[in-house]
């Protein structure tokens, strides 16, 4: 069957059933339907004094067509971990409307291991990034009606840093001209359009601690320039408070359940190769309050989601994550190792052999971070005997553990050995977790730092406008915020056809953007871009209704 016809088979509990198996009361679940609901935040605050659990992360090697499956490994740990009697938890991020159009699809699992309901998860789920799309909007117009109406805060209209967003991919609006048409259209200038995931609205929202925190961050956001250079932020604008009353129930986890049942808090999206790619602080902290182990996702590669969550989400949150998952794929082995896709099916231990260096290159980098790693080989039925055991030999020379797991087919059942290791490591070995970089390092050399340590380039190239602009945010009290690389997903180059572990490479900067309000500098790297486009054949070709009035095509 296919993921979806799976996930609409599943026997759901009512959600009240399902937070009651955590011990949130039923007037503090606020359902969407029978099988979602949101947390209250009263009910959130309550779970301040407990102790916390144990915080898994699950990352990959560098995604490839061949399929790595790190949401579907998350789920399956947590069912596992369910099945092996743990009290556990999964928090995972929702899902944008436009890789689910293009073609990554959606971002819910998949086979015997995913979170459901998957159909409206994949869609408009509960109106939160819709929220977040209107807040953005909200603040966009607001700033050319300030214009318009005397611009009292004398911006520079050539130096309007907000741009404006969508939660679709359509390359058509990166770059576009506003306010055409005479003078009660107000002041022509040049603009353009984001994804909502890569919004700052949206990394707020994920790294907010309460509302309070919502609207004090909004506040700090940069909208503009003055002719004399100095920023104008969004409170200057008066929008913070309107923007928290749109984001006010956006702000509150999700809660639903996996086929097995169990818990799982899907809330907050940013993009990891364009922005910080974690599920929210407030989802994650929370679950760490309601169960023993909590197993959470950071998308893409190791290289850009685990950096990511290990430099700045859990430096922000003050999170300690016990162990680290690395998914890794037999065929995605053999792709790293020269194999064309169409010729994966065949076994060829020496390609799965030289593919390895990808996964052996990011076993290197989570262990810089000094928590105990575990890979996980998520067996695809195709597999032979031959070429798990020869990923498994290179981990173990690596001073490393691999686990086969086999959630996709057989749920909690094929996840249950990875689900043991993972608790013998949490048992047995310290996490002693610290941040690649200081805060006081200087800007540049915190980006240095990542394409160095992470990426393993030889030198960063960026022109003197981009340093003298870091030197200006130092001097602004800026320099202490950590860095967020948005750079392509698919390499640990900028190129992404260079596959492996590739090094003795550079690493371009081509614009650096300040992101006062979420507290990082965003690092726009190589071609990469924060509005992608539609493939030659989106999946939205062939995502429809059938005359049942199911729909298909949705993955």
């Amino acid at each position: 069957m296919s993921d979806i016809e799976i996930a609409r088979a599943a026997k759901k509990k009512p959600i009240q059933d399902i937070g009651d198996k955590l011990g949130i009361p039923t007037e503090h679940l606020l359902p969407y339907g029978h099988d979602k609901a949101k947390v209250s935040q009263d009910f959130i605050n309550s779970t301040k004094d407990r102790e916390d659990g144990k915080l898994i992360l699950v990352t990959a090697i560098n995604p490839t067509p061949a399929g790595e499956g790190k949401t579907t490994t998350t789920v399956g740990l947590g069912d596992g971990l369910n099945a092996i009697g743990k009290n556990a938890m999964i928090c995972i991020r929702e899902a944008s409307l436009g890789p689910n159009f293009g073609m990554k699809g959606g971002a819910a699992g998949g086979g015997y291991a995913q979170v459901v309901p998957m159909e409206e998860m994949n869609l408009h789920f509960t109106g939160d990034f819709h929220a977040i799309t209107s807040a953005h909007s909200l603040l966009s117009a607001m700033i050319d009606n300030h214009i318009y109406w005397g611009n009292e805060q004398e911006i520079d209209i050539r130096r309007v840093a907000w741009r404006r967003v969508v939660d679709m991919n359509d390359r058509a609006l990166r770059n576009v001209t506003l306010s055409l048409g005479g003078v009660a259209n107000g002041f022509p200038r040049e603009g353009g359009f984001d994804i909502t995931v890569a919004s700052e609205v949206m990394a707020i929202l994920c790294l907010a601690t309460d509302l309070k925190d919502l609207q004090k961050r909004l506040g700090d956001m940069i909208v503009a320039y003055r002719r004399d250079r100095s920023p104008v932020f969004c409170r200057d604008i008066k929008a913070d408070g309107a923007m928290t009353v749109l984001l006010k129930d956006a702000m509150q986890p999700n809660l639903v359940q996996t086929l097995e049942n169990n818990p799982a808090f899907v809330h907050g999206g940013p993009f990891a190769n364009i922005a910080h790619g974690c599920n929210s602080v407030i989802a994650t902290t929370t679950a760490l309050k309601l169960a023993d182990y909590v197993v959470t996702e950071a998308g893409f590669g190791a290289d850009l989601g685990a950096e990511k969550f290990l430099n700045i989400k859990c430096r922000k949150a003050g999170l300690t994550p016990s162990a680290v998952v690395i998914v890794a794929t037999v065929r995605a082995m053999k792709m790293n190792g020269g194999v064309a896709k169409a010729d994966l099916d065949g076994e060829n231990v020496d390609a799965v052999k030289a593919g390895c260096a990808n996964l052996g290159r990011h076993i290197e980098n989570i262990q810089k971070f000094g928590v105990p790693a575990v890979v996980a080989i998520n067996h695809f039925v195709k597999d032979t005997d031959a070429e798990v055991q020869a990923v498994m030999d290179y981990v173990a020379a690596q001073g490393a553990e691999a686990v086969l797991s086999k959630h996709w087919a057989d749920g909690s059942a094929g996840s249950a050995d990875l689900a043991r290791k993972v608790v013998e490591i949490i048992d047995t070995k310290e996490s002693k977790y610290a941040p690649l970089y200081g805060d006081d390092m200087s800007l540049f050399e915190k980006i240095e730092t990542v394409a160095k340590e992470i990426y393993r380039a030889d030198e960063v190239l960026a022109d003197q406008k981009i340093r003298d602009q870091l030197k200006i945010w130092e001097e602004q009290g800026y320099g202490n915020l950590p860095v967020c690389m948005a750079k392509t997903q698919y390499s640990f180059t900028t190129d992404p056809s260079r596959r492996g572990a590739p090094d003795g490479h550079s690493v371009p900067v081509r614009e650096v953007r300040l992101s006062a309000g979420a507290g990082f500098i965003v690092v726009v790297c190589g071609e990469i871009m924060t509005m992608p486009g539609l493939p030659r054949k989106p999946a939205a070709e062939t995502i429809g209704l059938n005359d049942a009035g199911e729909i298909e095509g949705l993955f």
